[in-house]
């Protein structure tokens, strides 16, 4: 983005002298200067170009500038548009207190002093300008952050399968070297030590196959979402001893695409993982429904809760499953709740929208975990 982009000002006047002046005082800015003769024209106005300040006359027929600042500030687009009034008649402090009541951020009376006007259209011009290289600078800080958790997702899915078809089957040739060996006629004590080897790589081969799962389920890109979370929720149980229920409506769970698909596995995962982690449950509840365009997804645990802390999202306080989780949600331009339960637990809530993923239906995937 270019620093020194031009900005927008516009400037509302019934008398055609005043916006020639306005304009001669403003033009070494070197900014946009639109000119409005009437309120109606300056809602066009707005309407139609990205206005970085307002310069308004009170005192105009048909629609003056305390209505049409209230009409500006109704509309969201326009909730921190800068405006300046400008009043040869309403100059006590009472007009002044229902000019900002009105949203405006400055109000200047005649005569009008050329370096004041100027030093303060500038100065909320350069701020409008500054708001829009963050916001474009956070756009690309989102791209790139949504761009490294892709790889990252790409990079499990190479090496789960890395794990599997190469030390695993390392292993699996070498004990079908220990069970043929075994197979020969060969001393008690010797035998004996020969089921020991096979017995031990029997288990690394299942460790490998569990871990290159856990890394990434095939299920995942094979069957899809609810295979992989079925498989997931069964396992979880087994390795953490929580009993979890889950639940899935309909049966016949669809298909979404890839990136959703992961994303909300992922979520899944990280929540299970920090239920086991952090929250000292005995059990936990998993729930999945696709209702009216959307995905259901509810976690909750009967554990301990969580810190006031983590509730508001404080950097020191969240760990790494949470930031992580908020970084998913970002990339669908969604929204992330956490909160305690009164009888005890935590229940966090995720909603993603799918309509960028599904351009053929709109959709959202609404995710509710519980963890810490």
């Amino acid at each position: 983005m270019n620093t020194i982009e031009k900005v927008n000002i516009l400037m509302v006047d019934d008398q055609p002298g005043k916006l020639l002046s306005y304009e001669a005082i403003l033009e070494e800015l070197d900014e946009n200067l639109i000119k409005a003769s009437s309120g109606k024209e300056a809602l066009e106005q707005l309407l139609k170009n990205e206005i970085a300040v307002v310069l308004m006359d009170v005192s105009m027929p048909d629609l003056d500038g305390f209505e049409l600042a209230d009409m500006i500030r109704q509309h969201p687009r326009f909730q921190k548009t800068a405006i300046i009034f400008i009043s040869a008649v309403h100059l006590t402090d009472v007009d002044r207190i229902k000019g900002y009541q009105r949203g405006a951020v400055d109000y200047i009376s005649v005569p009008v002093i050329p370096e004041l006007l100027r030093a303060k259209v500038s100065v909320f011009a350069d701020l409008h300008r500054k708001n829009r290289q963050l916001e474009f600078l956070n756009r690309e800080l989102r791209h790139l952050s949504g761009r490294l958790l892709t790889l990252q997702d790409e990079e499990r899915r190479r090496f789960a399968r890395e794990l599997h078809d190469g030390l695993g089957q390392e292993l699996s040739a070498a004990k079908m070297i220990a069970d043929g060996m075994s197979l020969q006629k060969a001393p008690a004590n010797e035998l004996h030590e020969l089921e020991q080897v096979s017995s031990l790589i029997e288990g690394a081969i299942q460790k490998v196959r569990s871990l290159s799962h856990l890394m990434h389920p095939p299920l995942l890109d094979e069957v899809g979402l609810r295979a992989a979370l079925l498989w997931y929720s069964e396992g979880f149980s087994k390795r953490s001893g929580i009993e979890a229920s889950f639940k899935l409506d309909p049966p016949d769970f669809p298909r979404f695409s890839k990136d959703l698909e992961t994303a909300v596995f992922r979520i899944v995962q990280e929540a299970l993982t920090n239920v086991f982690r952090h929250s000292g449950a005995t059990k936990c509840w998993v729930s999945v429904a696709n209702e009216q365009n959307q995905v259901l997804l509810n976690v909750r645990d009967n554990g301990k809760g969580v810190s006031d802390g983590i509730l508001q999202f404080r950097p020191e306080c969240i760990g790494i499953g949470i930031a992580g989780i908020r970084q998913r949600v970002k990339e669908f331009d969604g929204s992330l709740r956490i909160k305690n339960i009164e009888k005890g637990g935590t229940v966090v809530e995720v909603a993603l929208p799918v309509s960028r993923s599904l351009p053929e239906a709109s959709h959202a995937a609404f995710v509710s975990t519980g963890w810490m």
